[in-house]
């Protein structure tokens, strides 16, 4: 006999650290078994932008109720989750400003703050931005950023609080079955025995779900960030700037930095082993994010480079998450496959997950988007923009 839970959570990203408080305020005892060190996955490497601007109304309520949530974090959550209200800016092409105007339609009927700005509102706003063939933006003043370390740390606190147990260096190595059922789940050190199992594993979770035999859509792939440091007259921080005619997105770090990634779709090709990669920025990808970004921030070419990171995403066909039963009626769930996206949306997720779990539906919250059998059905997620990767 092993030590016995409710549920074991598989992975303490914020997916498998935001369910582990939903599901023990519920009354429930929870394990999160973690193969590493809390923070040393995905999300501790997370950009940790918090954005509400979806073209799905499913994923938008998502990112509105998880803005509540980083913005309410002491009270919500525990302690302190960095976030620093930038606000959000959507630079567009000409082609994408008709889903532009039909997102922000969609937000404004969810009860989201958000505004279309015209070239001269931009401009007086921020006029170190280069507009070239930009014509309207998307602006929203409630988000933009939070640490990912400390968010963690606080969701690891309350979840304790809570009764849940965290164990670290405690990697899955088998789920066990019983007519079908899930009964146990297995590590180097011990074994654990449970009705219910949640794989959240982010990058690692296509491996954990061979644990039972199963195949997921998920690929573990190597993305990078860049940091610039702003020249003395631009010292001040300015917006979360998602670019998509360059396909960049940028935000404030502290030091006077500026964070640069891509909007790429072709991340989704640097297939990588999630144990083993570089972890190191490439000078090639500093070189192609720096330029990019002076396309827009024109000042900033007088910046110095202050280096970057590669972390990893998990990414789906369409670039959405899964949340669904692995095996009908098992008791083995997936709750991962975020694509970049999982930070904004973790709060919602840990409270859609311990739903699928309760068996009950938070009104607005409907996880059938997100089924494992839609790829099979051909009726993957579609977003409003050619970079379904922005949602």
């Amino acid at each position: 006999m092993g030590q016995t839970y409710d549920v074991i959570l598989i992975g303490a990203g914020i997916m498998g650290c935001s369910t582990a408080l939903e599901l023990s305020k519920r009354g429930l005892k929870v394990a999160v078994l973690e193969k590493s060190m809390i923070g040393n996955g995905s999300t501790g490497r997370s950009s940790a932008i918090i954005r509400q601007h979806y073209s799905n109304e499913v994923t938008a309520r998502m990112a509105h109720h998880s803005l509540g949530v980083f913005q309410n974090f002491a009270d919500e959550v525990a302690g302190d989750c960095g976030f620093a209200q930038a606000g959000f800016l959507v630079l567009t092409s000409a082609s994408d400003v008709k889903g532009l105007q039909e997102n922000v339609a969609l937000h404004q009927k969810l009860g989201i703050e958000t505004e279309i700005l015209n070239r001269d509102e931009i401009q007086k706003r921020w006029p170190y931005i280069a507009l070239g063939e930009t014509t309207l933006a998307a602006y929203e003043p409630q988000s933009g950023y939070a640490d990912p370390n400390i968010t963690l740390n606080g969701y690891v606190k309350a979840a304790k609080d809570h009764g849940a147990r965290f164990y670290q260096e405690t990697p899955a190595t088998g789920i066990r079955f019983s007519g079908g059922k899930v009964i146990g789940v297995d590590t180097p050190l011990v074994s654990f025995d449970t009705a219910v199992v949640i794989n959240c594993g982010g990058p690692w979770s296509a491996g954990i779900a061979r644990l039972a035999g199963v195949e997921l859509p998920i690929n573990s792939c190597r993305v990078q960030a860049a940091f610039f440091r702003r020249p003395s007259p631009y010292r001040d921080h300015h917006p979360v700037v998602a670019d998509f005619v360059h396909a960049v997105y940028w935000r404030p770090e502290t030091g006077d930095l500026t964070l640069v990634g891509l909007i790429d779709p072709e991340e989704e090709n640097y297939i990588v082993d999630p144990d083993v990669y570089n972890e190191n920025v490439d000078f090639d990808f500093i070189a192609d994010a720096g330029e990019r970004l002076v396309k827009r921030f024109p000042a900033l070419e007088d910046s110095e480079s202050a280096g970057g990171f590669a972390a990893l995403y998990a990414i789906t066909p369409d670039w959405h998450p899964i949340i669904d039963e692995l095996i009908e009626g098992s008791g083995l769930y997936v709750c991962a496959g975020f694509s970049g996206h999982g930070f904004k949306l973790g709060p919602a997720v840990g409270l859609m997950a311990a739903d699928m779990v309760s068996g009950v539906e938070t009104p607005g919250m409907e996880r059938h988007l997100f089924r494992r059998t839609r790829f099979e059905e051909g009726k993957p997620v579609r977003g409003q923009y050619d970079y379904s990767i922005v949602g």
